[in-house]
């Protein structure tokens, strides 16, 4: 069964697996950049068809191959918003992420960027509603604390990709962990602040397991 749900764009979130999201600031992406994630869209629809790769198949290729490069555009901004490079603002992101643990989702995985957010969960509520919540109530906050009320602090859409086993589950939190170190930001996953790799250190959490309740508990001690 999925449950589906459409703003700009359709998404399609099937029950029972493991969700990667990624959402960015308000103006993340110069026109410059569009223009390029939009002629690498093209160039993807011109390749000749792979042998025996079906139509859905070739789509899914595609949508991570541009997903991956809109990615690098973000880790290598050096201008346009960057709030969250900023201690008090990727704190609130942090927090409002682990605050939905576990009655709104399982954790599996999370890292605070300059300008997006990367997190890998599975859903307990209607996904539409967790990502609200999430976005909603940390761009009022942010907004609050820079004087900037009623500011559109997020990008309208998100990312989404179900993780259809647990060697996807894997490479995903992988992925999301490295964001940092791929960024040239950090040596490793656990130097950086805003991220779940620093939380496997502290509390010996095995990768591909949910985040416990209890390991917040310690973290706030």
């Amino acid at each position: 069964m999925k449950r589906h749900y459409e703003r700009h764009l359709p998404h399609q979130v099937p029950e029972g697996f493991p969700i990667f999201l990624t959402w960015n600031l308000k103006g993340a992406f110069p026109d410059e950049a569009i223009e390029k994630i939009r002629a690498e869209r093209q160039r993807l629809e011109r390749e000749s068809p792979r042998p025996s790769e079906s139509a859905r198949d070739r789509k899914i290729r595609h949508d991570k191959l541009l997903f991956a490069y809109s990615d690098r555009f973000l880790d290598a901004a050096t201008q346009g918003p960057l709030d969250l490079k900023e201690t008090a603002n990727a704190r609130i992101v942090e927090d409002s992420i682990l605050f939905g643990v576990p009655e709104r989702y399982d954790l599996f995985a999370w890292c605070v960027m300059a300008n997006h957010v990367h997190v890998l969960l599975h859903p307990r509520w209607e996904l539409a509603r967790i990502t609200k919540g999430i976005k909603g109530f940390t761009a009022r906050e942010v907004n609050a604390a820079q004087r900037q009320r009623g500011r559109v602090f997020w990008q309208g859409e998100s990312y989404d990709h179900w993780a259809r086993d647990d060697e996807e589950v894997l490479r995903i939190i992988a992925y999301i962990e490295n964001n940092p170190v791929a960024a040239g930001l950090c040596a490793k996953p656990e130097d950086w602040l805003w991220s779940s790799a620093r939380f496997r250190i502290r509390h010996a959490w095995e990768v591909g397991r949910v985040l416990q309740l209890d390991m917040l508990v310690k973290t706030s001690g």
